[in-house]
């Protein structure tokens, strides 16, 4: 026999041929840039101009006495813990609604997909006309009800649940597209065997089809995680960060330290305690499916 080797294997070196412009282009759009950054932030680092002067870790420790970064930590982890568990919940409900054959659900499976499509503009536009206080879409029925109208994007307490409600609006068609290609996978032999034994649908919901998209739904949490942390397009469109700060996120501060004070040293790195709030939670979501798969 010759000493080619079996037809079936490949030199390695061909692997790497085709994984190469995959590794350039991460390299050069995400790794370049992150280490990029992180040499920002240990500097005082001027937008306009050449101002740069080494001055190692003190961006950081100004961070710890800065309490409007402290405020719009919380706000960002306010604003995910009301949308990262809804959203996720969400999508599972309307894909589980949806899944099948059928002219009314292939309908609805387009309307609730539509909403994902429009620009983070127009759905904020959208919104601030529903829940304006003057002209707003439910002004009629807190006149029918003899309600004062409530002016939800400037009330301390509303303001940021009402952003997380145009933002579920608006991003629940992508999760849902996720759950229903995973709902498509699973067998059908397993619901069949199920309605033989007349299992009720919460137990074929619990033992069959949770377990079967488990990954999926894995997935839907963690680039929920990675999205809703950095939060800006609604928040900056619909109140400006108020009232009061009370909406102000993380991603807001940054671009007003960077493009508004020029303070780019700081801002990058509060960017770096941005990615590491989204990489400690995705880990512990990746760890905590991991152990779920492996008990």
């Amino acid at each position: 026999m010759s000493g080619g080797g079996s037809p079936g294997r490949r030199a390695p070196g061909t692997a790497f041929l085709f994984l190469a412009p995959f590794f350039a282009i991460y390299a050069v759009f995400l790794v370049y840039p992150l280490f990029k950054g992180f040499w920002i932030s240990l500097h005082d680092w001027e937008l306009a101009g050449g101002y740069r002067e080494y001055i190692g870790f003190l961006n950081y420790q100004d961070l710890w006495t800065d309490k409007l970064f402290w405020r719009t930590i919380r706000n960002t982890l306010l604003f995910v813990a009301m949308t990262v568990p809804t959203m996720t919940l969400l999508a599972l409900m309307l894909a589980l609604a949806v899944h099948g054959t059928g002219r009314l659900k292939a309908i609805l499976r387009s309307v609730f997909f539509m909403s994902s499509v429009f620009s983070v503009t127009v759905v904020t536009l959208v919104w601030s006309m529903v829940l304006s206080a003057d002209q707003g879409l439910l002004v009629p029925l807190w006149n029918a009800l003899g309600i004062k109208p409530v002016n939800f994007l400037a009330h301390p307490l509303l303001a940021m649940p009402s952003i997380a409600l145009a933002t579920l609006w608006w991003g629940v068609g992508l999760p849902m597209a996720l759950f229903l290609a995973a709902l498509g996978q699973v067998p059908q032999e397993l619901y069949e065997a199920a309605e033989l034994d007349h299992a009720s649908r919460w137990s074929v919901l619990r033992r069959i089809t949770l377990p079967s998209i488990r990954h999926t739904l894995l997935l839907v949490v963690v680039l929920q995680i990675i999205g809703q942390f950095q939060i800006f397009g609604q928040a900056q469109l619909m109140t400006q960060g108020g009232p009061a700060n009370r909406t102000r996120t993380l991603v807001q501060y940054i671009y007003d330290t960077g493009f508004r004070d020029w303070q780019v040293g700081y801002a990058s790195a509060m960017a770096m305690a941005l990615f590491l709030l989204m990489f400690g939670f995705s880990m512990l979501q990746l760890w905590l499916g991991r152990k779920g798969d492996d008990a």
